[in-house]
């Protein structure tokens, strides 16, 4: 990896993992660690790359929660107990620091937390898997820095309040925790590629990061098929960003992009990654999702669809995870295959859902499929 900020995004959370799996206080922790990488961001480019930088990064952080610890009278008999267990090791063994496990995916485990609310798991994943700093996360969520700031520290007051500690969840939890972290993950992705908020469609750097970091759970957890299912959605859904606005910033519909601006590249690696997640465990929403890019993905042009797989596509779906934007969703592809009627009949289905109040997308697939039907007026 020859960019250093590639590089130094990439061991952030494998330094912290590090520190707070052997001290257990995960923000002194994680200032610790975003002072390392200041100095870092610093000393490289002039001095170069380390040649162990990860053990760099640790030495770097592990001096600053020395210094900490010691100018604060309060912790002096912790102090002290720690500087006899570390038998005076002012500098940490870099040999041994490069060849230990990495501990990320506790890290995403303990930023999803279930006593942090969606808005602060998302913060405190960015910031502190992600290695984003407070300024581009709240710059990415058009929120000012200090609620941002604010948001951040609630968290790490909520994770110590908790009681939670630096290991994996038990194996009974486990796979309720692997979820949270995979919808996090998605929200991320989601919030990048169709912005809330603010004057452009699209945040490029959300988007690119919820993909990194899927790839790094992936890598972790190659055997997952719902991650991997995840992964491959993001790819096939990004594969259109270069198409999907003008030079206005307008949005381009599906059916009117320029399909040779799409990246053949991640729409490749997409359809091979969820044809491996469909053929090794029972389609999840996410599988099923990627499915549905897959086949759009494959046609050369939007007549060329495949609506009567994609129709079937959200039908099982629509069983696997019932929610009324699936219903919207189905109601477009089934206005595609059997007539705009059918798919306004499906969609009055979930007219008087509650969820979907406000919602701009259900009121487009109406408007779509009227204007498909010949009716103008409504």
């Amino acid at each position: 990896m020859s960019d250093p900020q590639d590089l130094l995004r990439t061991l952030a959370p494998q330094v912290l993992g590090y520190l707070a799996a052997r001290h257990g206080q995960f923000d002194a922790c994680e200032d610790a660690v975003q002072e390392a990488l200041l100095a870092a961001h610093r000393q490289w480019p002039a001095e170069g790359v380390p040649s162990n930088p990860r053990g760099w990064l640790i030495t770097v952080a592990q001096r600053r929660l020395t210094d900490e610890w010691r100018s604060d009278s309060a912790r002096r008999d912790r102090e002290h107990s720690w500087a006899a267990m570390e038998s005076d090791r002012s500098v940490i063994d870099l040999a041994d620091v490069g060849h230990d496990g990495d501990d990320t995916l506790t890290l995403l485990f303990l930023c999803c937390h279930p006593a942090l609310s969606p808005s602060s798991q998302i913060a405190l994943t960015l910031r502190a898997v992600g290695g984003l700093d407070t300024v581009s996360i709240a710059r990415a969520f058009l929120v000012p820095e200090a609620t941002m700031t604010r948001r951040i520290t609630r968290a790490k007051q909520a994770i110590r309040d908790a009681g939670a500690i630096f290991t994996l969840p038990a194996a009974a939890d486990r796979a309720a925790r692997l979820q949270a972290v995979r919808h996090v993950l998605y929200l991320i992705f989601n919030e990048g590629y169709t912005s809330s908020g603010g004057p452009d469609l699209t945040s490029h750097e959300l988007s690119a990061e919820a993909i990194r970091l899927t790839r790094l759970l992936h890598a972790l957890l190659p055997e997952d098929a719902d991650t991997t299912g995840l992964l491959a959605l993001m790819l096939l859904t990004d594969a259109h960003r270069d198409a999907r606005t003008d030079p206005s910033g307008a949005l381009i519909p599906l059916a009117e992009q320029d399909r040779t601006r799409w990246d053949r590249k991640q729409i490749d690696e997409g359809i091979a990654l969820v044809t491996a997640a469909l053929s090794a465990a029972p389609p999840g929403p996410y599988q099923l999702q990627a499915a549905i890019a897959a086949v759009h993905a494959e046609a050369a042009r939007a007549e060329d669809t495949d609506w009567a797989q994609i129709v079937a596509l959200y039908r099982v779906l629509s069983h696997v995870a019932p929610n009324p934007m699936v219903t919207v969703n189905r109601a477009a592809a089934v206005g595609m295959l059997a007539g705009p009627r059918a798919g306004l009949d499906l969609l009055a289905t979930v007219a008087d859902d509650r969820r979907l109040a406000g919602n701009h997308r259900a009121v487009a697939v109406r408007a779509h499929l009227l204007e498909m039907a010949g009716e103008a007026a409504a």
